[in-house]
């Protein structure tokens, strides 16, 4: 290379001169690397590793909640619903002992169980949708318990995937049997609705899209949103929109106008009174309260008699 090609020892020295010159003239602080910018290389190693691992711990906190909200998402309806199974010989003879008699659609299939009044004609026809862990031979205390006032006719359905029951429960599955038994109740008496804990949402469900059909609810231990109950019991969760199975009952009772009786427990920790309460809060037409404060889930601090005598009169009035 020619001596006029390479810079002079000066000459290579000139352009941060100029710049040293005008930096000091004007005031002008030293450029920052942009790699101390991304990343302050003058921070000591320790604050350095500090913020790595501080960084690191969010990452497997997202994946640890991530994976815990795909778990809750796959496996929401095994922790809503609590089946019992059964054989058909343990449910026909658990239905004797209680005085219940299978309840069969036109097909000939088993829907549920039945007990008619002893005294005819019957007043009326009460059909009972229970909470997530029961079946239909369980509720036989509200057959008796209603019987003992009153004629009516008491019918049980039973969900399916319960008891012996074929399928598996889900909000559709349980709704359309739910249609099915209303419309095998017939016209020619008034249909009555029993709903307890999670059969609540299904008692609902029925009075708003069958409004003209239903004539009284009597919902026991209830909620305005299964969503509602679950984000309470999962706050640190996005239930409200994981859940698929959502029972919005305050949303269907906005259909109906007949009379709804509602009855809460102080101490329930299951479903606790202030969803009752909101639910009773919600619904524009007649309704009455029933609240025991130290009654535990779906605990009716009273004789049945009375319990059930105070039902139907409020019935009656409206």
């Amino acid at each position: 290379m020619c001596s006029t090609c390479v810079p002079r020892k000066h000459e290579q020295n000139l352009l941060p001169s100029v710049f040293s010159l005008c930096a000091r003239k004007f005031s002008i602080p030293p450029p920052t690397p942009i790699c101390a910018i991304i990343w302050p290389v003058n921070q000591p190693r320790s604050s350095i590793s500090c913020r790595r691992r501080i960084y690191q711990a969010a990452l497997v906190c997202l994946a640890v909640y991530v994976l815990v909200c795909i778990g809750f998402a796959s496996c929401q309806r095994r922790m809503i619903y609590v089946p019992r199974h059964f054989t058909s010989e343990q449910v026909d003879e658990a239905a004797g002992a209680a005085r219940l008699a299978r309840w069969r659609n036109p097909t000939g299939q088993a829907i549920g169980m039945k007990r008619l009044a002893f005294s005819r004609p019957a007043a009326g026809r009460l059909l009972i949708v229970y909470g997530n862990g029961s079946w239909t031979v369980g509720c036989a205390h509200y057959a008796d318990g209603i019987q003992s006032v009153a004629a009516f006719d008491v019918f049980l359905l039973e969900y399916p995937g319960y008891a012996d029951r074929p399928g598996s429960p889900s909000q559709e599955g349980i709704f359309r049997a739910a249609d099915e038994a209303l419309e095998l109740l017939g016209t020619n008496q008034p249909v009555y609705l029993l709903g307890e804990s999670l059969g609540s949402g299904v008692a609902a469900y029925l009075a708003g899209t069958h409004p003209g059909r239903i004539t009284g609810l009597i919902l026991l231990s209830p909620y305005d949103r299964l969503a509602s109950v679950a984000q309470g019991r999962l706050p640190f969760l996005p239930v409200s929109l994981l859940l698929v199975d959502r029972f919005p009952s305050l949303d269907y009772l906005r259909q109906y106008h007949g009379p709804v009786g509602i009855m809460v427990d102080g101490l329930d920790r299951t479903v606790p009174e202030k969803f009752g309460l909101r639910l009773y809060d919600g619904y524009a037409g007649p309704k009455r309260l029933w609240r025991f404060p130290d009654g535990r889930h779906i605990s009716i601090r009273e004789p049945p008699e009375q319990f059930w005598g105070e039902v139907l009169n409020f019935w009656g009035r409206n």
